[in-house]
C-alpha cells in the first residue's frame, strides 16, 4: 500500500501508526462529511453532519493530528442550521505544506462523491 500523499515526511507519528490514523480520517469523512470548500489555497473547510459526540470526536482527532503534524492548524465549531446539527472543521497550513492540504482535500472530496 502506498503512503498517502497527505502524510508528509515531517509527520512525527510512528510509521506503523500512520495507516490507523488515515483510517480514522477516512471513517470520519465517510460517515459525516457533507461538503467541503477551499476558501483559500492554504485553507480547507469541511462541513460534517453533527450529532451526539461528533464535535468532541473531531476535536480529539484534530488534536492528535496537530501533535504529530504541527504544520496543521485546526478550528472546530458546531452550529445548528435549519434544524440540523453541523460541525465545521477548518484546516489551515503554511505555504510549505500547500500540497499536503491539496491531497487531504482530494481524499475528503472522494468521500463526498461516493
Amino acid at each position: 500500500m502506498a503512503e498517502p500523499a497527505w502524510v508528509p515526511p515531517s509527520c512525527t507519528l510512528p510509521t506503523e501508526e500512520q495507516p490507523l490514523r488515515v483510517a480514522e480520517w477516512d471513517a470520519l469523512f465517510a460517515e459525516r462529511l457533507t461538503a467541503l470548500s477551499r476558501p483559500s489555497a492554504l485553507r480547507l473547510r469541511l462541513d460534517l453532519a453533527g450529532g451526539q459526540g461528533v464535535a468532541e470526536r473531531v476535536r480529539e482527532l484534530a488534536s492528535r493530528e496537530s501533535a504529530c503534524c504541527s504544520f496543521f492548524t485546526f478550528a472546530v465549531s458546531a452550529a445548528a442550521s435549519s434544524g440540523e446539527d453541523r460541525v465545521h472543521l477548518d484546516v489551515s497550513v503554511d505555504e510549505g505544506h500547500a500540497s499536503v492540504l491539496e491531497a487531504l482535500a482530494a481524499r475528503a472530496g472522494a468521500a463526498v462523491r461516493r
